[in-house]
C-alpha cells in the first residue's frame, strides 16, 4: 500500500539532530492557529493560546516558540510575548486574544495584528525583535480616524492575516457563518507605511458560504482563518472553509483581486486523502482549523492544529510537508506523526502515544466531541508538564502512527492502564492483517505488556486497535 514516503521522487533522508513529532511542541502545550515564519536562522510560530480543560477558545496570553531551521525537533519557549491586558480595551483581561499574525514593517520592526473576542476592530502591537515583548501600537483605521470595523457597512473584523511588500501592508480579515448573509467573505484592506492607516478600502477576495454559488469555491467557501503567503509571483490565500476541518488555498497574481480556488492543503480529520484509505473516511476527530505555509531550509510545510481532550478548546499545533508543483498547484498533505522530521521516524525505540495521527472507532465521525470516542489527554491541570496519552479507549478504538523506517523489528511493547480486559491488535495498515495481539488486564497504574511480532522491513505505519471490555489508556509503545 502506497504512502507518501514511497513515491517515485526520492526522499531527502538526512537525519535530524532530534526527531520531530506531531504535535511539534511539548504534549502539555496548546498553541493553535499557528502562523510560522523564518526570521534569520530560526522558525517562529505565532498563535493563540488554549488551555488544557479550557472552556472557551484562546484563554491565554500570546506565547511564542521557535526552533533552528536545521533542527525542527528542538523547540524553545520564547515566553509570553504579549499579555492580553496590554490592549487598552482589555486592561481587566476579560477578553480573549484570538488568532494573530505577524509581519515585518518597512521600518524593520515586527508588527502583531490581532482581534479581541468581544470587539470587531483590528489591534496592532510592535516589537524590535521577533519574540521580544510586544507593546500596544494602535488600531487599524481610515484616514479620518474611524476604526476599521466600526464604519457603517464594514464587515466584522476577525482572524487578521498580513503581508507587507515595500511600504504597503495587505490585511485580510473575515468570518462567515452559515445563514448569515450580512457577511460576504474574506476582505482585503491595504495599509500604509505606518501599519495602521488605510490606503485602499476593503474589497472582497474570497466568497463566504452564503455567496459561493457560481464562483468555483462551492463546498469550500471561506469561513475564517485568513492567512497570506507569496510564492514567486503568486499570492496564496490560505483559509478555513465552511466545513471547518480543512485548510484551503486560493491563488492570484494580485493581492487584492482575481483569486481562484486552488484546493485543500490539509484536513485535520484527513478527509479527501485516498492513498491509504477511502477518500470519504475520516481518520481523526476534526473541528475548526487554522494555520499557514512556510518554507524552511528549502522544504514547504503546512502548519495546522488538531483537537484534544474530546473538546474544541484544547488545540495543539501540527505540521506536514507540502509539495508545490511546477504549475503552482499544491496536493493535499496527509496527516502523519512525523511532519517536520524530513522523513519517517526510526523504527526502533519507545514513542509516546500522543503522537497518534489517526484516532477513530468503528463509529465514524468527522468532528470531535462525542464521549464514546478516544481522545488525547493528560493528567493534571493546564501548565503541568505531564506527558500526553490516549484515553477513553473502548472496543474498536484505533490509534495510528505514521511513519517508521522499520528494520528487524521483532517485538512490540505497550504501556497501558485502566479498567480494561482485552487485547490490542497490531497492524501496519488500518485494515490490514493482525500481526500480533497483546493481552491487557485491569490496572490503575501504567503497566507494560509485550508480544513478539515480525514487521516487514521498510517504511511502515503502526496501528493499535483495542478489542475487549472496559476503558483503557495508552501511554506509549516501543519497537524492538
Amino acid at each position: 500500500m502506497e504512502n507518501q514516503f514511497e513515491k517515485n521522487q526520492p526522499m531527502k533522508m538526512q537525519p535530524a539532530k532530534k526527531q520531530a513529532f506531531n504535535p511539534y511542541l511539548p504534549s502539555w502545550e496548546y498553541i493553535p492557529d499557528g502562523e510560522p515564519y523564518v526570521f534569520g536562522e530560526r522558525v517562529y510560530v505565532y498563535g493563540s493560546h488554549d488551555y488544557y480543560n479550557g472552556y472557551v477558545f484562546c484563554m491565554g496570553d500570546y506565547m511564542c516558540w521557535s526552533a533552528p531551521v536545521n533542527d525542527l525537533g528542538s523547540w524553545r519557549l520564547e515566553g509570553v510575548i504579549y499579555p492580553r491586558n496590554e490592549d487598552p480595551l482589555n486592561r481587566e483581561g476579560k477578553m480573549c486574544l484570538y488568532a494573530p499574525d505577524v509581519t515585518v514593517g518597512p521600518d524593520g520592526r515586527y508588527y502583531l495584528y490581532y482581534v479581541l473576542d468581544h470587539v470587531s476592530i483590528v489591534s496592532v502591537a510592535v516589537c524590535d525583535t521577533p519574540a521580544g515583548k510586544y507593546e500596544f501600537y494602535g488600531y487599524v483605521h481610515y484616514e479620518d480616524g474611524t476604526r476599521l470595523g466600526e464604519r457603517p457597512g464594514d464587515q466584522p473584523q476577525f482572524d487578521p492575516g498580513v503581508l507587507t511588500e515595500g511600504e504597503r501592508t495587505y490585511l485580510y480579515t473575515g468570518f462567515c457563518g452559515r445563514g448569515d448573509k450580512s457577511r460576504k467573505g474574506a476582505m482585503a484592506t491595504v495599509l500604509g507605511p505606518d501599519m495602521l492607516t488605510i490606503l485602499e478600502e476593503p474589497v472582497l477576495v474570497v466568497p463566504g458560504c452564503e455567496y459561493g454559488e457560481g464562483t468555483g469555491f462551492e463546498g469550500h467557501e471561506f469561513f475564517e482563518a485568513s492567512s497570506i503567503r507569496k510564492i514567486k509571483d503568486r499570492y496564496y490565500f490560505i483559509y478555513s472553509s465552511a466545513v471547518m476541518h480543512e485548510l484551503c488555498y486560493a491563488v492570484s497574481e494580485s493581492p487584492v483581486s482575481g483569486f481562484v480556488y486552488g484546493g485543500v492543503l490539509v484536513s485535520n480529520c484527513d478527509l479527501h486523502v485516498d492513498t491509504y484509505k477511502p477518500a470519504d473516511q475520516p481518520m481523526a476527530y476534526g473541528a475548526n482549523n487554522h494555520g499557514s505555509m512556510v518554507e524552511i531550509a528549502g522544504e514547504w510545510y503546512i502548519f495546522y492544529h488538531r483537537h484534544t481532550n474530546g473538546t474544541w478548546y484544547s488545540r495543539q499545533g501540527c505540521a506536514e510537508r507540502l509539495e508545490i508543483l511546477p504549475d503552482g498547484r499544491i496536493p493535499q498533505a496527509e496527516l502523519t506523526s512525523c511532519g517536520l522530521n524530513k522523513g519517517p521516524l526510526a523504527g526502533a525505540g519507545e514513542y509516546p502515544a500522543y503522537i497518534a495521527c489517526n484516532l477513530f472507532r468503528d463509529i465514524p465521525s468527522i468532528y470531535v466531541g462525542d464521549n464514546r470516542f478516544p481522545k488525547i489527554m493528560q493528567d493534571g491541570r493546564d501548565g503541568d508538564e505531564e506527558p500526553g496519552y490516549i484515553g477513553n479507549i473502548q472496543d474498536s478504538a484505533t490509534a495510528g502512527f505514521k511513519y517508521f523506517d522499520c528494520r528487524g523489528v521483532r517485538e512490540i511493547r505497550i504501556k497501558v492502564r485502566g479498567y480494561a480486559d482485552g487485547v490490542f491488535e497490531v497492524r501496519t495498515a488500518w485494515d490490514g492483517e493482525v500481526l500480533t495481539s497483546i493481552k491487557v488486564q485491569y490496572a490503575n497504574v501504567w503497566e507494560e505488556y509485550s508480544a513478539p511480532i515480525s514487521i516487514p522491513d521498510g517504511i511502515q505505519a503502526i496501528y493499535l486497535t483495542y478489542r475487549g471490555g472496559g476503558n483503557a489508556s495508552l501511554l506509549s509503545f516501543a519497537l524492538l
